[in-house]
């Protein structure tokens, strides 16, 4: 039987979330997952890089480390970011969907019961003594929503991105201090080229519908990358 099931205040009255990786690969990746909701604070901690999928249908990523599997973020304690992309924060949860015979199936909270952060016996309860949820409940259902909303406006944004010519491949080589190398290929972002010429009736679409902000903060997220360098840097040396 699957562990993941729907989350029921009364069945898992008594579960309790462990904060932090504890142990688990769920955290070490370098690549999350973004909506375009987040982009506003993720573009202040990470790069933001897009990739294109088979189908030809695009997905954007906050770039957590230079070689897969790390995450520069992460270390025995947890997240060292004042940011955690809702990919990550949702932890062992996730939106399930119930056909009801309507045109929109009912959305549930989905709990994998066997993952390494869920128990009964340490870390925050996911529901108050008498009755309702608990913070560290109601932190990992904003992740959810963040997420659940942002697939659809997430494709709309790259359909506007597209169409105004602004997505661009980029290949970043790396050199450390040490010599070592890491070069990330298959990548896309917004072309700061193509925003500069853009003209005044594309531009005046893409301020009205939000997205001529989202595709300046894919730009400005270009900046941390040095950032993300120097991390490397210091964890080579220790």
């Amino acid at each position: 039987m699957s562990p993941i099931v729907r989350l029921d205040n009364v069945e898992h009255h008594d579960l309790r979330l462990i904060a932090g990786p504890a142990g688990g690969a769920d955290d070490r990746v370098n690549l999350a997952l973004v909506v375009p909701a987040e982009f506003a604070e993720v573009q202040r901690e990470y790069p933001i890089l897009f990739r294109q999928a088979e189908d030809g249908g695009f997905q954007a990523f906050a770039l957590l480390g230079l070689e897969t599997d790390e995450n520069l973020f992460l270390d025995e304690t947890g997240w060292r970011a004042r940011y955690v992309p809702a990919i990550q924060a949702r932890g062992p949860f996730s939106i399930g969907l119930r056909d009801t015979g309507d045109d929109e199936p009912d959305s549930m909270v989905m709990v994998d019961t066997g993952h390494p952060r869920i128990s009964r016996d340490d870390g925050e309860p996911l529901f108050l003594s008498h009755g309702g949820n608990a913070p560290v409940l109601e932190r990992v259902l904003q992740a959810l929503r963040t997420l659940h909303a942002g697939i659809a406006a997430s494709d709309a944004m790259f359909a506007a991105f597209h169409a105004a010519g602004l997505l661009a491949p980029v290949n970043i080589e790396i050199q450390l201090d040490d010599g070592a190398r890491h070069a990330l290929t298959g990548f896309f972002s917004v072309s700061q080229e193509a925003c500069a010429r853009l003209d005044a009736a594309t531009l005046a679409d893409l301020n009205r519908s939000g997205f001529l902000a989202l595709a300046f903060y894919v730009i400005h997220s270009t900046a941390n990358m040095r950032r993300l360098i120097d991390m490397k840097t210091r964890r080579h040396a220790s």
